[in-house]
């Protein structure tokens, strides 16, 4: 993740994230902030098959579905107030940004462990970062429960619009961010993860009518990082294809005037 320049803090926080978030987080695990998580295998074990995530007990989540999305709220997470407000642009972002939070691969999916996440990295991009808030829009825990990060975020994509936040270098004003939690370096995605993330861009392209195979890219695709990992970034076309399946319907019924046009984006080489 990287810095945004709109929180009256930009050179600090340009500087703050001249290292790389796995550094930034892994000093955050060192000093006990997220001990609470129980993260889980360390992320330097060979890619596995198979992800096998405790499974949640009756009723502990609601799996996330474009067709009536339940997005777990601010509130519900228990999150710190923001500095100040986010600033929120009356247009919508042409770009999804891909993540991963560069910590461990936790095996728990309880709802509890996924609100925890969410504290531990509003702390860590306050006071460590010194930003106004959480810097992505959304997050989504190894258990695919899907999370509001910065403030305004989930009333701002309901209505078309985008909250500002701090996730992409120099881009933050024309993309909204997902961070998806662990480290896929060499790690496979866990199957419930990889379905909410599914989901999600499915939501967010029929909000914003977005084209996936333009709109969805990964972190690196923008800023010198790692993020989202070499085995996350390697399966972006699938989830490009994934998407685009999901809005074949809505597409066909675009192309004979009974539903909205998809945005033609143009290719990186032309956003400046």
């Amino acid at each position: 993740m990287n810095a945004h320049s709109g929180e009256g803090a930009s050179d600090r926080e340009g500087a703050a994230w001249r290292v790389t978030r796995r550094s930034l987080i892994g000093g955050a695990v060192g000093a006990g902030l997220l001990e609470m998580l129980s993260w889980g295998t360390s992320h330097h074990n060979v890619a596995m098959a198979d992800e096998r995530l405790a499974r949640p007990s009756a009723g502990d989540q609601v799996m996330f579905r474009a067709e009536a999305p339940h997005v777990y709220t601010r509130a519900q997470w228990n999150a710190r107030p923001p500095r100040r407000p986010a600033r929120i642009l009356g247009r919508a972002p042409d770009r999804i940004i891909v993540h991963h939070t560069a910590t461990a691969n936790s095996k728990s999916g309880s709802l509890a462990h996924a609100f925890g996440l969410s504290r531990a990295i509003q702390n860590m991009h306050m006071d460590s970062n010194g930003w106004d808030d959480t810097g992505q829009q959304l997050t989504i825990s190894r258990g695919g429960i899907v999370m509001e990060g910065r403030n305004r975020s989930l009333k701002t994509v309901r209505a078309g619009r985008l909250a500002v936040g701090a996730q992409v270098l120099h881009h933050n004003e024309h993309t909204i961010g997902i961070e998806n939690e662990g480290t896929y370096m060499t790690k496979a995605v866990p199957d419930r993860l990889w379905s909410s993330l599914v989901e999600v861009c499915v939501w967010l392209c029929q909000q914003y009518s977005l084209d996936p195979s333009s709109a969805i890219i990964g972190h690196r695709d923008l800023n010198n990082t790692s993020c989202p990992g070499d085995v996350l970034y390697a399966r972006l076309p699938e989830l490009r294809k994934a998407v685009a399946a999901r809005l074949g319907s809505s597409a066909a019924k675009a192309a004979d005037g009974s539903g909205s046009v998809l945005q033609i984006l143009p290719p990186l080489g032309n956003l400046g």
